[in-house]
């Protein structure tokens, strides 16, 4: 297969994951929503967080193998995680609705 669909699909399941953990600290979700998350919410997005990247793992290692899937999982992490690190010191109001939007996205393309 020589599109970029699988690259991009795996990326915006791992930015959705990685978005998931990070909103459910205290510290980054008021710096996104202005407050704290209830408990409840903050468990939800921990649970969603750690489902998808368990998810984002399957996805890797159905597509490209269990010999490379589990490295293109590392190296997809290691993308989200950047983007992120730099999005939410500068544009955190952004986060919250870059990471439905990522969430959606890798979903939909998963199902292609």
């Amino acid at each position: 297969m020589a599109n970029g669909l699988p690259v991009v699909t795996a990326l915006l399941l791992c930015h959705a994951a990685l978005s998931g953990l990070c909103l459910a600290m205290d510290r980054h979700h008021a710096q996104v929503f202005g407050r704290k998350p209830a408990r409840w919410l903050a468990r939800g997005l921990r649970v969603a967080g750690w489902s998808l990247l368990g998810l984002a793992l399957g996805y890797c290692g159905r597509h490209w193998g269990w010999a490379i899937g589990p490295v293109a999982w590392f190296g997809f992490l290691s993308a989200a995680a950047l983007g992120l690190v730099f999005l939410l010191p500068y544009a955190a109001r952004a986060t919250g609705r870059l990471a439905l939007a990522s969430l959606a996205g890798g979903l939909i393309l998963m199902l292609c």
